[in-house]
C-alpha cells in the first residue's frame, strides 16, 4: 500500500512562492508582498492544523497510521504534527506583526523573504525524520537568521551578535554531522525512528555513545546553554519580529532535536546525566541574571536562557512529554511577551509610585515553603490514587515548581498577617499542584504512546534528582529572603557581576575578536 503524505509535511511549500517573489522585490514598499507574506504564513498554518487533525484521527485506535514513519525525509506523528501547528501559528502571528513594524524600511521586501525562508526551514526541522534532514534544515535556519540579525548591517553590535550566533549555531550543525557519521557507521541507518531499535538490539557501543554525546552537545549549543549562552542575549539588535520568532520557535530547536532522538538519547545514562547538570545549572544561572536586568527585552532573553535550561533538565530526567508541553507553552508565552514588549515599557512608564516592598523574615518563609510542600504531597497522593503512581522524576519536577510558587508568595506577602500568608500560599500551591499533575496527565495521554517512558532511576539518577531538588529549593529560599540581605555590600557586588552574566559573554567576545574596532588608519587602507 503506497504511503500517504501527511498534510503537515506540505506546510513549508505554501511559503515558497512568496519567498521567490521577495527575491524580485527586496526593497522598500514592495507592493502587495507584506500582505502576501502574511497570507502565505496563514496558509501554512491552515495546512499544519489540518495535518494535526488528520494525524490525530489516523493515530486513533482502529485506524491506519498515516503513511508510515518517514516520507521524503519527514515523519508523520502527533509530536511532529503538534510542533508543525505551533510553528505555523507563531509564524503567522509574527508575519502579521511584521507588516506594519517594517513598513517603509529600505530592505522591507528582503526581510519578509528571509523571515518566510526561516519559517519554512523550521517547519521542516520540527518534522524531520532523518538526521540529514535535521542537519540541512538547521543549517538553512542558521544562514537565514544570521542575515536577519544583520538587517542593520552597519551596527557593530549586530555584527558581533551575528558572528557569535553563527559560530555557536553552526558548531551545533557540525556536531550533528559528526553524530550522523558515527551513528551510520555503527547502525547503518539515520532514520530517527529506526535508530532506537537498532541501538537496543546491539547496544550503543563506543561509536553510538559518542554519537549520542554529539547530539546532546548540539542541543545544548542550539538552546544557548551555559557557558555559550551569550549570543542569545545580544540578538536584540535584530528587529522585534526576529526576536519573537527566535525566542518563541528557533531557540527550541535543541529541545526538538532531543525529543526527536529521545529513544536513542535515553539509552545513554551519561547523556541523560549531562542534560540534568547542564540544564539545571543553566536554569538557575539564567534566572539569577534575569532578576538583575533593567531592559525588558534583555530580561526576556535571560528568561529564555533559564527556560531552555529547565527544558534540558526535563529531557535529562526522561520527562519527554512534559518537555514537549514546556516547549509549546513557553513558545506561546514568549512570542506574546516580545511582541507586546513596547506596551510593557509604556505601562511601566505610567506607574507614578511603586507599591509597598515586602520585608520577609525567616520564619514566614519557612512556613510558606513547608505549607506549599505539604499541599503538593497531598495533591500528588490524590492523583496517584486516581491515575496511578507517579515517577520520582515527575515528583521532583513538581517539587521544584512548588518552590517557585512558595518563593513568590513568601516574598510578596511575608510582611502581611500570617493568616493571609497561609491562605495565599495554600491557594497558590493548590492551584499549581493540580495544574501540574493535570497537564502532565494530558501530555502523557497525547504524546505518551510515541515518546519513551520515564526510566526507572538508578543510583546516579537518584543522586541527580536529590541535587536538582536541593539546588532549586535553596535558590528559591535565598530569593525569598532577598530583601533581608539585598543591601549588604557583598550583595551589591554580586548584583553587578550577575548583571554582566559573570562576564562569560565578554570572554566569548574576546575569543572571536568582537571587541576590535577599526582605527582611522586601518579604515583608510
Amino acid at each position: 500500500m503506497p504511503e500517504t503524505i501527511a498534510l503537515t509535511m506540505l506546510s513549508p511549500l505554501a511559503l515558497v512562492p512568496v519567498i521567490l517573489l521577495a527575491l524580485a522585490r527586496p526593497g522598500k514598499r514592495p507592493g502587495a508582498l507584506p500582505m502576501l507574506s502574511e497570507l502565505s504564513a496563514l496558509a501554512a498554518l491552515a495546512i499544519a492544523l489540518a495535518g494535526l487533525v488528520q494525524t490525530a484521527i489516523a493515530s486513533s485506535p482502529g485506524l491506519t497510521l498515516i503513511g508510515g514513519p518517514v516520507a521524503l525525509g519527514l515523519r508523520s506523528d502527533l509530536v511532529a504534527a503538534s510542533m508543525g501547528a505551533l510553528v505555523g501559528f507563531i509564524g503567522w502571528i509574527v508575519m502579521r506583526y511584521s507588516r506594519t513594524y517594517l513598513d517603509g524600511e529600505d530592505r522591507e521586501g528582503a526581510f519578509h523573504g528571509l523571515m518566510l525562508a526561516t519559517l519554512a526551514a523550521v517547519l521542516v526541522f520540527v518534522q524531520a525524520g532523518t538526521i540529514p534532514t535535521l542537519i540541512v534544515s538547521s543549517f538553512v535556519v542558521g544562514l537565514t537568521l544570521r542575515k536577519l540579525l544583520l538587517f542593520y548591517p552597519d551596527r557593530p553590535e549586530a555584527q558581533r551578535a551575528a558572528a557569535k550566533f553563527a559560530r555557536v549555531w553552526h558548531g551545533g550543525d557540525v556536531l550533528l554531522a559528526f553524530a550522523a557519521g558515527l551513528l551510520f557507521a555503527k547502525f547503518g541507518t539515520l532514520d530517527v525512528t529506526a535508530l532506537p531499535a537498532a541501538a537496543a538490539a546491539t547496544g550503543l557501543g563506543l561509536a553510538g555513545t559518542l554519537g549520542v554525546a554529539a547530539i546532546v552537545a548540539a542541543a545544548a549549543l542550539k538552546t544557548a546553554a551555559f557557558p555559550l549562552h551569550g549570543w542569545l542575549t545580544e540578538v536584540m539588535e535584530a528587529p522585534t519580529p526576529v526576536s519573537a520568532l527566535l525566542h518563541a520557535g528557533i531557540i527550541n530547536s535543541g529541545g526538538v532535536l532531543l525529543i526527536t532522538a529521545a529513544g536513542l538519547v535515553q539509552q545513554s545514562a551519561g547523556a541523560m546525566a549531562a542534560l540534568v547538570m547542564i540544564g539545571g545549572f543553566t536554569a538557575l544561572f539564567g534566572a539569577a541574571v534575569m532578576l538583575t536586568q533593567s531592559a525588558i527585552k534583555t530580561a526576556l532573553a535571560w528568561s529564555t536562557v533559564s527556560q531552555m535550561g529547565f527544558m534540558l533538565l526535563q529531557c535529562g530526567l526522561g520527562l519527554w512529554t512534559l518537555a514537549l508541553l514546556h516547549i509549546i507553552a513557553h513558545s506561546l508565552y514568549k512570542a506574546h511577551a516580545f511582541l507586546s514588549s513596547g506596551n510593557a515599557v509604556a505601562e511601566v512608564s505610567n506607574i507614578r509610585r511603586p507599591g509597598p516592598v515586602a520585608v520577609p523574615n525567616v520564619a514566614a518563609v519557612v512556613k510558606s515553603f513547608a505549607l506549599a510542600l505539604v499541599i503538593f504531597a497531598a495533591i500528588a497522593t490524590a492523583f496517584t490514587i486516581g491515575l496511578g503512581p507517579k515517577s520520582p522524576q515527575a515528583l521532583a519536577l513538581g517539587a521544584i515548581l512548588i518552590f517557585g510558587v512558595a518563593y513568590l508568595v513568601a516574598q510578596g506577602l511575608a510582611d502581611r498577617a500570617p493568616a493571609q500568608l497561609t491562605i495565599r500560599t495554600g491557594a497558590s500551591a493548590l492551584a499549581a499542584a493540580v495544574g501540574y499533575f493535570s497537564f502532565q496527565a494530558l501530555a502523557a495521554k497525547i504524546w505518551g504512546p510515541i515518546l519513551p517512558a520515564v526510566p526507572t532511576p538508578g543510583s546516579l539518577e537518584w543522586a541527580l534528582i536529590v541535587i536538582a531538588v536541593a539546588s532549586f529549593g535553596l535558590v528559591a529560599f535565598a530569593q525569598a529572603l532577598f530583601p533581608l540581605w539585598a543591601h549588604h555590600p557583598a550583595t551589591a557586588g554580586l548584583r553587578v557581576h550577575l548583571a554582566n552574566g559573570l562576564y562569560l559573554n565578554a570572554l566569548l567576545d574576546r575569543a572571536i575578536g568582537g571587541f576590535r574596532t577599526k582605527t582611522a588608519t586601518t579604515a583608510g587602507r
